[in-house]
């Protein structure tokens, strides 16, 4: 996997606010691939990014980390429909250009 994509997907992630969530397809739009290279990515990356923010196409938190992703999300005051984000509402609408990688 290509360092650029990783740390394309790194900056993606970080500018992700808390209390706002984004799916692997949206990344991948923002960086021109494939959701599965941002999960690719995703896997990684250091602890020091929130990965939790970012969840599958229906709003399925990842289940990596011991499943910690569920509570993190609740921690922020994500909101939830059931099991999964309400992405209607959570959903991070980035603008403008790629963030810089940290």
């Amino acid at each position: 996997m290509s360092t650029d994509i990783v740390a394309e997907v790194r900056a993606e992630v970080a500018a992700i606010p808390a209390g706002s969530v984004a799916s692997y397809g949206d990344i991948a739009e923002w960086i021109g691939t494939s959701p599965r290279q941002v999960g690719h990515a995703m896997s990684l990356l250091d602890e020091g990014v929130p990965w939790w923010r970012v969840v599958h196409a229906d709003g399925t938190p990842a289940t990596c980390h011991q499943g910690q992703a569920p509570r993190l999300l609740a921690d922020e005051g994500i909101p939830m429909r059931g099991t999964r984000v309400d992405l209607r509402r959570a959903r991070h609408r980035r603008e403008g250009p790629v963030p810089p990688s940290p």
